[in-house]
């Protein structure tokens, strides 16, 4: 997969890439990361490439050809189509399934926005669809820029140590992941469940799951609410709950 990025700080953009999965990936040929500045394309002593809004206010605005002109070498340089993809709080939310999606893609664009944003004349004739990591704003698109990529470049195959990795990651079925322990066994903050070390796999299986529902219900119950539970993660949702009830945590 290719996401080229688009962005006055391509810098940070390499130096995230070159990291963890998403680097081990790269060097793999999994996955390319390229990088793009608009203000190389901007003309003028100071390569500008934003300007006051009209209408007043605080902030700049990135203006449109810069980009317009950066976007037209991004698609020169690709061997194909890629959908162009704005990283804005206005967007549609990341969830898993639009990673997915994504990750489904041969290459991809991400326009990195700065200031008050992008002129919104350049969204409308470039930009295929917005994406938002949060109900929050930051400073630039390249935080959320990174996120994505981290997340679609994980879901490359071969790019995690183990085939299942990512299908046992939280979210993948609708649920948070559950509980996970190591070595030591015994320790003064705990000792780890019994059923983990049991070598019954099903029972494992079957503890797995029961925690990965009951800490969507404790933690995430939007999230349950959009699921349909069969008859045996009910019993497994119900059984938790019961235990909880019985058992509730110690406050802080």
């Amino acid at each position: 997969m290719r996401i080229d990025v688009v962005s006055l700080f391509p810098e940070f953009i390499r130096q995230c890439a070159a990291l963890g999965v998403v680097g081990r990936a790269g060097e793999r040929g999994l996955i390319e990361v390229e990088t793009w500045n608009p203000r190389d394309f901007a003309t003028g002593n100071y390569r500008r490439v934003d300007d006051r809004p009209f209408g007043g206010g605080p902030g700049m605005v990135m203006t449109i050809d810069p980009l317009r002109a950066c976007l037209a070498a991004v698609r020169e340089a690709s061997s194909g189509p890629a959908p162009v993809v704005y990283l804005s709080p206005q967007g549609e939310r990341l969830a898993q399934g639009v990673v997915r999606r994504l990750a489904a893609l041969p290459a991809m664009i991400l326009l990195c926005g700065r200031y008050e944003g992008v002129d919104e004349r350049l969204l409308a004739a470039e930009v295929d669809e917005e994406i938002s990591i949060g109900d929050y704003v930051l400073s630039g698109g390249e935080l959320a820029a990174a996120v994505v990529i981290d997340a679609v470049g994980r879901l490359q195959e071969g790019a995690l140590g183990h085939a299942d990795s990512a299908n046992q990651d939280s979210f993948e079925d609708g649920l948070l992941d559950c509980p996970h322990y190591t070595r030591p066994d015994r320790h003064a903050l705990g000792d780890v469940p019994s059923v983990l070390m049991s070598g019954d796999h099903a029972a494992i299986a079957a503890w797995r799951r029961q925690q990965a529902l009951g800490r969507t219900w404790l933690r995430r119950p939007d999230l349950l609410s959009r699921l349909s539970l069969d008859r045996a993660d009910r019993a497994l949702l119900d059984g938790f709950i019961s235990e909880w009830r019985r058992n509730p945590p110690a406050a802080d």
